[in-house]
């Protein structure tokens, strides 16, 4: 029997608009509904446009992770074009995008997620000192010294993309600029320095060695750096247990480069690996203000309900995978890989999982940047040419800081008849679908306790996904 219903938003430190509707029953979350409500259109304005343009048009989309749109839009003309990038360009692609995923986890850590514990309605926690002077939003230690720390990584983006965000440099056959050894020697440097950031302030400690923890227990006997405060207030809040998974994550492989992907393709679900296999991949628009019938990306269509009509309660889509929701983000591609750390964090899957995770690929990703660096070949070829057919399809699957995004491209007549995109949290965030199973975080706050008009316990476990709402309405 629900007691209240709840409605929490909009969040603030989100991208775009988020609402959630709770119904709460006996002091906990009892159902949840997750409603986007900004519809924008951006798959309605790429119909009819020369298939370039979607190049220029949908790193528009979000301000935070345009380059995973860059990528993932010159891999779908990449595929209708039968082009594949030199394996050069490929590797300074991937070195952008990473660059990129980067800067988004520290982003998510300390701007958006860490304020939270810094809030008065915690004073009286052991902790909660040491949290005010190094989390306080604006002002606290950590915050100031990661913001310094991300603008000097974005100087990869100078070297290697000319600017960021919304760059041009990534083509369906390569990188538009090829870097010398005067931009190798640069980008070492810069990793150099943001390794040194990591060491010293975030983990306090050889990175090498965080990613050989072997599991969530000995995760949280990690002893350095403001990672360490974060583990103490985790074990307190017991985030462990908050916000559990429902065992199912997906990656598309991330950092494409001539001999595989960097971080594994594939499904896992209840433990057990699987292949992706995108033809079973559907929308389901039952809850969704969205007209048409269920389809794969390819076949689909984005025609927006403007009677607004019940079901429906949000702009967003419900994809499924064979009939399942999926969640994705950085704990999904570590345990997708194999990581025994992440695998161990996804077997429970709640907030501290999903923080750990991103930490966890945040230090993997810059080892692999700096083989990266010192495996450019100032000289080679960047760039493959092509050409683009009169008619041809294209999907071009990534792996953005928040989880996978897909964009499907239908070319006939030489101009975009459709474009379809699956964002990240469009996986995370999406209402029910028609059998009335909910989407991966509405399943996470079931049995959230509720403790006040904005309850800290459910931002936290939104928080914990790092909602990107303006790619989930596209």
């Amino acid at each position: 029997m629900t007691d209240a219903r709840l409605v929490v938003g909009p969040f603030n430190r989100v991208e775009g608009d988020l609402e959630v509707t709770l119904d709460v029953a006996q002091g906990r979350v009892a159902r949840a509904q997750v409603n986007a409500p900004l519809y924008r259109g951006f798959e309605r304005m790429l119909e009819g446009r020369d298939p370039r343009d979607a190049l220029v048009i949908t790193p528009r989309i979000c301000g935070i992770c345009s380059i995973s749109q860059s990528a993932a839009a010159a891999r779908a003309l990449g595929a209708a074009m039968g082009l594949d990038p030199t394996p050069q360009g490929a590797l300074a692609a991937a070195l952008i995008h990473a660059a990129e995923n980067v800067a988004d986890h520290l982003t998510h850590f300390h701007l958006f997620f860490i304020p939270d514990f810094a809030r008065p309605e915690y004073a009286g926690r052991p902790w909660h000192g040491r949290a005010v002077e190094r989390f306080t939003a604006l002002d606290g230690g950590a915050q100031r010294s990661a913001v310094q720390a991300r603008a000097e990584l974005l100087h990869v983006m100078g070297l290697l993309a000319g600017k960021w965000p919304h760059t041009l440099a990534i083509q369906p056959g390569g990188v538009t600029r090829a870097p010398g050894p005067r931009e190798k020697a640069r980008l070492a440097a810069t990793l150099r320095a943001f390794r040194r950031y990591l060491e010293t302030v975030l983990f306090g400690g050889p990175l090498e060695a965080f990613c050989a923890i072997p599991d969530s227990a000995s995760l949280m006997r990690w002893p350095g750096g403001d990672l360490a405060l974060f583990l103490e207030i985790a074990a307190d809040l017991g985030l462990e247990g908050l916000g559990p998974a429902a065992g199912r994550f997906l990656s598309y492989g991330a950092y494409p480069l001539a001999e595989g992907p960097a971080f594994a393709a594939g499904v896992l679900v209840a433990g057990r690996p699987g292949p992706v296999l995108q033809a079973d991949i559907r929308e389901d628009l039952s809850h969704a203000w969205m007209l048409g019938s269920p389809a794969h990306p390819l076949e689909g269509v984005t025609t927006p309900d403007e009677t607004m009509a019940a079901p429906g309660y949000s702009w967003c889509k419900a994809p499924r995978l064979a009939g399942l929701p999926m969640e994705v983000g950085a704990l999904a591609r570590q345990a997708v890989d194999g990581h025994p750390l992440a695998l161990s964090l996804a077997a429970r899957g709640g907030v501290l999982a999903r923080v750990g995770g991103r930490l966890l690929e945040l230090a993997r990703t810059q080892i692999l940047m700096e083989a990266w660096v010192a495996d450019l070949a100032p000289g080679a070829s960047f760039m493959a040419q092509g050409a683009v057919p009169r008619d041809g399809v294209g999907a071009g699957l990534v792996e953005a800081a928040r989880g996978s995004l897909g964009h499907w491209m239908r070319i006939r007549n030489g101009r975009i008849a459709t474009y379809q995109i699956i964002a990240p949290t469009t996986w995370n965030f999406s209402p029910r679908d028609a059998a009335g199973v909910p989407g991966p975080l509405e399943a996470a706050l079931e049995g959230t306790p509720v403790d006040g008009a904005v309850p800290l316990a459910v931002q936290h476990v939104v928080r914990s996904f790092d909602p990107c709402m303006v790619c989930t309405v596209h």
